[in-house]
C-alpha cells in the first residue's frame, strides 16, 4: 500500500512546523507506523533536530529534486526507531533557479516518490511521509502540495494567526484546482498555547469558530522542553517523554490516524 503523504505547511516562520514534523513522527513511530520524514526546508532544523550531522548529508533533499539522488539513496535513519529522513541542505535555496524552466517543476517530489518500494524500515515499507516545508509559499512548498495527500497546518496562538492562514488556504486551492485535485487538509494544529495568556485561548476559539472540524481537539502547549530538545538532536518524546509538549504530540498522532481512517473511508 502506498505510504500517506502529509505536508506541514505555514508561510509564516516561527509556528512551530519543524518542531511539529519531528514530534509528530515520532509519536506515529511509537504506536507502530514507519515514517519517512523530507525535510525541504533549506535551514535544515527538522534534520539537526534529528541528530543529523552536516557530514551525514552526502545527498539531500536537492539532489532528489534535480534528480540525481532518488528517495532511498538519500533517506538516512535517525536515532528514532522506525523514522528516517531525508535531509537538507543549503543547497536547496538555490533549487528553483536549476529547476525555474523545466516544464515539470512542480512535479519533481510527486515524480521522486514513484520508487519508494527500495526504501524499507526494518524490513516494511513506509506508512507515512512527513514534509517539513520552508516557510514561504516558494517552488518547494509548491511541489510538496503537489506530491501530497494532505495538509496539516500548525498555527501559532498569536494574534496574526488567521490573517495568514487566508493566504495558505488560497494557495491549497489553487494548487487542487489546477495541479493535484486529491489534495485536501488534513487538520488546523494550535501551536505555543499558554493557558495563561487570555489571547491564547482568545485566537483558539477565533480559529475554531473560523474553521470548525478542520482544527483538532488536541493543542501543543507553549513547553520548555520542546524548545530545549532540538539542540540535543532529539524530538522531545525521546528528550522528555512526560513533559506536557511530548503528551501532546502523542495525543495529536492518534487523532491523525483517526482522521486519516475517516478520510480514506470517504
Amino acid at each position: 500500500m502506498a505510504p500517506r503523504i502529509l505536508t506541514l505547511a505555514n508561510q509564516k516562520g516561527g509556528v512551530g512546523k519543524t518542531t511539529t514534523a519531528i514530534n509528530l513522527a515520532t509519536a506515529l513511530a511509537a504506536i507502530g507506523e514507519r515514517v519517512l520524514i523530507v525535510d525541504l526546508d533549506p535551514q535544515g532544523n527538522a534534520s539537526t533536530g534529528l541528530g543529523i550531522s552536516r557530514t551525514d548529508r552526502a545527498l539531500s533533499a536537492y539532489d532528489v529534486l534535480v534528480g540525481e539522488a532518488s528517495v532511498p539513496q538519500a533517506a538516512v535513519m535517525t536515532s528514532v526507531p522506525n523514522v528516517a529522513i531525508v535531509p537538507s541542505t543549503m543547497d536547496l535555496l538555490g533549487v528553483e533557479l536549476t529547476i525555474a524552466d523545466q516544464a515539470d517543476r512542480a512535479f519533481k517530489l510527486r515524480n521522486a516518490f514513484k520508487n519508494l518500494d527500495e526504501l524499507r524500515l526494518n524490513d516494511q515499507s513506509i506508512s507515512y511521509i512527513l514534509i517539513d516545508c520552508p516557510p514561504s509559499l516558494n517552488l518547494l512548498t509548491v511541489n510538496s502540495l503537489v506530491a501530497a495527500d494532505a495538509v496539516l497546518v500548525p498555527l501559532q496562538c498569536e494574534f496574526f494567526a488567521l490573517e495568514g492562514l487566508s493566504q495558505l488556504l488560497q494557495t491549497i486551492e489553487q494548487i487542487r484546482s489546477t495541479l493535484n485535485p486529491r489534495l485536501s487538509i488534513q487538520g488546523v494544529v494550535m501551536t505555543m498555547f499558554d493557558k495563561r495568556n487570555n489571547l491564547s485561548e482568545q485566537v483558539l476559539n477565533d480559529v475554531r469558530s473560523e474553521m470548525g472540524e478542520l482544527v483538532y481537539e488536541t493543542v501543543i502547549p507553549r513547553n520548555v522542553r520542546l524548545s530545549e530538545a532540538p539542540s540535543y538532536g532529539k524530538p522531545a518524546l525521546l528528550y522528555d517523554l512526560k513533559c506536557a509538549g511530548s503528551q501532546a504530540y502523542l495525543r495529536l498522532a492518534t487523532e491523525v490516524i483517526r482522521r486519516e481512517r475517516r478520510l480514506n473511508a470517504a
